[in-house]
């Protein structure tokens, strides 16, 4: 199998793809209060045009796709998406990243259209708490979800947490310790600066180091070989069925094995999440141009990934574009 490396000899095999920018949740440290102007459905890609540049990444090496928003699962047809993905000769493994609302109804029909592996964004174990975050969800569901989609087989499911001083870090030893029943992995993410100024600020952040060393007061932890590659690394207490992950972006960038390209839901490429630099891929598909023109705009993109960024030094840490825009 052919693939295709950047400048610097980083194998690039996978593509995140926002389909959506819509949610049906607010969280408050994805959203500003009053919320965010959402694309025009006219500016959104199409499934057949999302069908189109997968079909020509995969071409270049792409294996891997995950797909995520906003929210993926309050879009129409959905399976249809991931089965016309998965039917691509040279995907191997298709992703989604949800809250988890919507789980219950259609994890089995995801699990029918071939989707692989799920994870699923939870800053809270209680409910009243959940509510307040992501103004207004209801937790029962969400637990649901994951119960069907362990019963679909969708297992281990991915549990992404990120830590915020002040509103959720107490609840860091109570996820830490759900991996001892639970085969699922917990993942801990550091706070990145996107989207909501009500919110950042430095001294909510929490550094990887601070929670690694909170969930060891539990236990020891011990490392474990990853199996691919991928941002998280991972640990696991002694007896425990789960693991546990560390996603350090800011402190520990994982940018040296990144292998990534982001498509936004309104067909922008961005080589580097932490960089405004963007392909316009829409253009290309809507002006009647070939694959190759198509392949030429991927290529392009893998050679301005940037080598690295370097949030970690600016102290005062920028804020991005919100991440329902990016592609979450």
């Amino acid at each position: 199998m052919h693939h295709i490396t950047d400048r610097y000899k980083r194998i690039i095999d996978y593509m995140r793809i926002s389909i959506t920018d819509k949610c049906n949740l607010r969280c408050i440290y994805c959203m500003p209060k009053d919320g965010i102007k959402l694309f025009e459905h006219s500016e959104v890609l199409t499934y057949e045009e999302i069908v189109r540049i997968v079909r020509v990444a995969a071409g270049l090496g792409v294996k891997k796709i995950r797909i995520t928003g906003g929210e993926p699962l309050i879009k129409r047809d959905l399976p249809f998406l991931i089965s016309s993905i998965k039917a691509i000769e040279g995907i191997e493994d298709i992703s989604l990243t949800t809250n988890g609302l919507l789980l219950k109804q259609k994890a089995l029909q995801l699990k029918e259209a071939g989707l692989n592996r799920i994870n699923i964004s939870l800053d809270s174990f209680r409910s009243d708490r959940y509510r307040e975050i992501t103004r207004g969800g209801n937790i029962a569901d969400v637990l649901d979800g994951i119960r069907e989609a362990e019963m679909q087989g969708l297992r281990p499911i991915k549990i992404n947490m990120v830590p915020i001083r002040g509103i959720n870090d107490d609840e860091i030893e109570d996820f830490a310790r759900a991996t001892m029943t639970s085969e699922n992995h917990i993942r801990f993410i550091e706070f990145m600066p996107f989207g909501s100024k009500d919110l950042w600020s430095v001294d909510r952040y929490i550094g990887t180091d601070e929670i690694k060393q909170r969930v060891s007061t539990i236990a020891p932890l011990e490392a474990v070989k990853a199996r691919k590659s991928g941002p998280a690394r991972y640990y696991k207490f002694r007896e425990a069925r789960g693991v546990i992950g560390f996603i350090s972006p800011i402190t520990h960038h994982f940018c040296s094995n990144c292998n990534r390209l982001r498509l936004t839901s309104n067909g922008l490429l961005r080589p580097c999440l932490f960089s405004d630099t963007e392909i316009d891929l829409k253009s290309a598909l809507r002006s009647n141009s070939d694959d190759s023109e198509l392949e030429r705009l991927l290529r392009l993109s893998i050679e301005v990934k940037p080598q690295g960024h370097e949030m970690e030094h600016q102290r005062s840490m920028t804020l991005l574009k919100p991440m329902s825009k990016i592609g979450g």
